[in-house]
């Protein structure tokens, strides 16, 4: 028997959420753009009066006012946005435990084992549908499908609040006329790929041959025929399921470029810190160091090390990224974002091989000190104590929530 799985899709997520808030808004070309001072100029979210107007999300704010001069721009609020996404997800809470989230506005829901409560697929999407815009003034668009992927494609063909079902009976004929970008999976690379090999749709996908995909590109190749064929059997993790971290990282881009070693050294350590906290939230340790760099021309740049000693404290971390980047960093254009990244994590207590010429005390004794200093910025927050460096101009943004969930792979 086929499962019964929903997928739910808050409409314009953030700029529905402005509206709601600031009821002036509603009716008019709205969009949540980044700060231009902080250099994160583009567009969040945009209302349906501005995507009207040709507005897309991830356009740069100035190609935005030239297809919509009257476009009102309004900055991010994320701490509403979760607020209110987790509100949504009390309201799928009723109908089932199976949830998982695919960012802050998408969910899907197996709802297999709720029908005799609630009716059909449809029936619990309708419900769902109505229930989110009399509860909380906003709408949701929802797929009803036997898997997961179709589900997804079915909740973006009727927009804004609708729902669509797309059955083993119409798939073919509602979906494999769709260009292949459209299916989860297929980025606008590969994409572009599959177009020289004359790949342009759902369908054309699904009818190539399994092995030859596979050997065209990997793994992926064979799950995208999996995926456009109707076969995806992935399951929908219960709610609160966590995958396991498997890195952890921070990055920013900077309100001005770097333009030496002292200041990108500053702003290592800043990052480090916040991947501390994570760390020792988890209870883990890295046994890597991962960097990216992305330079004032946009190119970026990826190094990533062992240690000799796993470690999860932001001064070693600091330590370690900024060698990588002194080593590996050729320094023809100055440095516009930087990411650390703790990599190869191991349990914090797991025992570790150490060679001859570590200095295991130093190490020990480093890992007490960051370890007090988190304490006491958990405490007594986050300014209460920093390193002396940090008290200079690091070029770095502010103002932006210190962790965001974000979407878990859908695949097995």
């Amino acid at each position: 028997m086929d499962r019964v799985i929903l997928h739910s899709d808050l409409n314009a997520c953030y700029a529905s959420i402005e509206c709601m808030l600031n009821p002036s808004l509603r009716g008019k070309p709205v969009a949540v753009a980044g700060s231009v001072e902080e250099r994160h100029g583009i567009i969040l979210a945009k209302s349906q009066e501005a995507k009207v107007c040709g507005v897309k999300t991830g356009e740069a704010i100035w190609q935005s006012k030239l297809k919509c001069p009257d476009i009102i721009l309004i900055e991010p609020h994320f701490n509403e946005y979760i607020k209110y996404s987790s509100m949504v997800r009390d309201i799928y809470r009723r109908y089932t435990d199976l949830i998982e989230p695919f960012g802050l506005d998408e969910a899907w829901l197996d709802v297999s084992g709720s029908q005799r409560l609630f009716g059909n697929g449809k029936q619990i999407a309708e419900s769902i549908r109505e229930t989110v815009k009399s509860e909380m003034g906003l709408t949701v668009s929802v797929g009803v499908s036997f898997n997961k992927v179709f589900a997804k494609l079915g909740s973006d063909l009727k927009k804004p609040d609708a729902v669509t079902v797309i059955t083993r009976e119409n798939f073919k004929e509602k979906l494999w006329n769709l260009p292949a970008v459209e299916m989860i999976g297929v980025g606008r690379k590969t994409f572009l790929k599959l177009n020289d090999f004359g790949i342009y749709t759902i369908g054309d996908l699904a009818n190539c041959d399994r092995d030859w995909l596979t050997k065209q590109f990997g793994k992926c190749g064979a799950e995208l025929w999996v995926f456009a064929n109707g076969l995806d059997s992935s399951r929908v993790k219960p709610d609160g399921y966590r995958e396991p971290v498997k890195s952890v990282g921070h990055g920013i881009t900077c309100t001005a470029d770097l333009v030496n070693a002292e200041e990108v050294w500053r702003v290592f350590l800043a990052l480090s810190q916040d991947v501390q906290k994570r760390l020792t939230g988890y209870g883990l340790k890295a046994c890597g160091v991962q960097i990216s760099v992305k330079d004032c021309r946009l190119f970026t740049s990826q190094f990533q090390k062992k240690l000799a000693i796993p470690t999860r404290s932001a001064s070693e971390l600091a330590r370690e990224a900024m060698e990588l980047f002194v080593k590996r960093y050729e320094w023809k254009n100055n440095v516009r974002a930087v990411t650390v990244r703790a990599i190869d994590l191991v349990e914090f207590n797991a025992p570790a091989q150490l060679d001859l010429f570590s200095d295991i005390a130093k190490h020990e004794k480093i890992q007490k000190i960051d370890d007090t200093v988190l304490a006491l910025r958990r405490r007594f927050g986050k300014n209460a104590i920093f390193n002396a460096c940090l008290m200079q101009e690091e070029k770095m943004p502010g103002g932006h929530p210190e962790e965001s969930v974000m979407p878990m792979r859908m695949y097995r």
